[in-house]
């Protein structure tokens, strides 16, 4: 981290303020609410990934878990939706925190076919039982009351989701910069130096995968309160590997560097829409030179070249 890691974080809470005045219309500012949502997700992933040096290609189930939290509990049982985020957020930790001795004894391809069967898992679950899911048609949520206050319409939820970024932003330099994460970064250097110099492995590695769960499961909640209405492809397995792919071409181990790439990529298929069925070629040929030409991540690599840390 550099000597002033927050000059970052003021930066991106001066431009969510500015935003909304220039944002032209309302598309506008869906695409900065979606932007935003990813990029906190990403921002957890990355202390897997990019800090702790653990790989998980099923992420997008721990959204899934929280996005249906938020539209089962309330519709089925009558559960005020901020606790049914709770709820949501508690059990993706749960799920978590018992799945990870096991799956982080493996390494590598191993770890990695884990966590994708994990959230292959997950979203059959999601699509076979619609008598609680909807099925493969999803399902409606309810929105987000207090008293006679419904939050609805971009503008709260942009405020809601901006402040959401601000905050975890500023937990991740918090994290990274305690002991905590020093060990993180200690385990991603080498398992057996970490071991050597004392730190627990395993715990640090169900402690990290659990945040990092809990941080998708509440975005999950989110989006599903935001959006109104929740199907199964928030929870499939490319909407994982998008977020992989975020982590690792903003850089691995950069907290700007996770939301940079959120931003980018949340916003690149938009901008390559007009290229009407092309535009999944060239979004896969910037990904590729991207990681032929940029294989740290932007952001590291545009901080080595200027001699700054973040």
């Amino acid at each position: 981290m550099s000597k002033h890691p927050y000059r970052g974080l003021y930066l991106i809470a001066a431009v969510l303020m500015l935003l909304p005045l220039v944002l032209p219309n309302s598309f506008y500012v869906d695409l900065a609410i979606r932007m935003a949502i990813n990029a906190v997700i990403v921002l957890g992933l990355n202390l897997l990934i990019g800090f702790a040096g653990q790989i998980s290609l099923g992420h997008a189930g721990f959204i899934g878990i929280g996005a249906y939290a938020s539209a089962a509990l309330p519709t089925h049982f009558g559960w005020h939706p901020l606790l049914a985020v709770v709820a949501g957020a508690v059990a993706a930790g749960a799920l978590a925190a018992v799945l990870a001795r096991p799956i982080f004894r493996l390494k590598g391809h191993y770890l990695a076919m884990a966590t994708l069967g994990l959230g292959i898992i997950i979203n059959i679950v999601v699509r076979n039982e619609a008598a609680w899911t909807g099925g493969p048609d999803g399902m409606a949520v309810p929105p987000m009351v207090f008293g006679s206050f419904e939050i609805s319409g971009d503008k709260p939820w942009y405020w809601i989701v901006a402040s959401l970024l601000c905050i975890s932003i500023w937990a991740s330099i918090n994290i990274i910069d305690s002991p905590f994460g020093r060990a993180l970064r200690a385990l991603h250097g080498s398992e057996v130096a970490s071991k050597v110099v004392g730190v627990h492995v395993v715990r640090y590695k169900v402690s990290v995968f659990v945040m990092s769960a809990m941080f998708a499961s509440i975005m999950g909640s989110v989006t599903a309160l935001y959006v109104g209405f929740v199907t199964p492809n928030l929870a499939d397995f490319f909407h994982s590997i998008e977020l992989v792919t975020m982590v690792v071409i903003g850089g691995m181990g950069s907290i700007y560097g996770s939301v940079l790439g959120a931003v980018l990529l949340t916003a690149l298929p938009q901008a390559l829409a007009t290229f009407e069925g092309w535009e999944t070629v060239v979004f896969g040929a910037i990904l590729m030179l991207c990681m032929i030409f940029l294989p740290k991540g932007l952001v590291p690599t545009l901080a080595a070249r200027f001699g700054k840390g973040e």
